[in-house]
């Protein structure tokens, strides 16, 4: 995850994450999930480079496994959180990063009236427009971030509690990082 974050010159996504993740700690200290997927976000970038379009997707179907289903729906959900954004709030575009506006346009500009509708009732709507909006505040090179260490029991935990979609049933997924 050091790879540089295609959006953003000097910023890896690895950072970015961080960045994104200690945010979401403060604005929403309740829910590790919401900052679980905020530290995981982007990691589709790296799991397909080049496609910005479907890197919420990519990202997502490798964290469910071990994450669980809200984790993986937070971090699918910041694509179509962007093109919401837009959509409802005229003003956001401008607060966009130049990355964000260009792939914005390979994920489908603005929503339709059908498409914002579907979308605001989607079962994670909020976390993933909470999410969203951290993620652009996140994308500055020289904030100062937590190390990833101080993530590793928040990961650890939520991969013990929700198991994911393992073979096992939900609670048996393990998984024990270590610094």
């Amino acid at each position: 995850m050091e790879e540089p974050n295609e959006e953003i010159a000097g910023l890896s996504v690895l950072h970015h994450g961080l960045r994104c993740a200690d945010l979401l700690a403060v604005s929403d200290p309740g829910d590790p999930e919401l900052q679980v997927a905020g530290l995981l976000h982007d990691v589709g970038h790296v799991l397909a480079p080049a496609c910005a379009d479907v890197h919420g997707t990519v990202g997502a179907d490798a964290v469910r496994p071990v994450l669980g289903e809200r984790v993986a729906a937070l971090i699918e959900g910041h694509v179509p959180a962007k093109r919401y954004l837009v959509t409802v709030d005229p003003a956001y575009r401008g607060r966009l990063s130049a990355g964000s506006r260009r792939t914005l346009v390979g994920q489908g500009e603005a929503m339709s009236g059908a498409e914002v509708a579907a979308f605001s009732r989607a079962p994670h709507f909020e976390g993933a427009v909470r999410l969203r909006r951290a993620d652009e505040q996140a994308k500055h090179p020289g904030a100062v971030t937590s190390p990833l260490s101080s993530w590793l029991p928040a990961l650890n935990r939520l991969a013990t509690v929700t198991g994911g979609d393992t073979p096992g049933g939900p609670g048996t997924a393990s998984l024990e990082l270590r610094p």
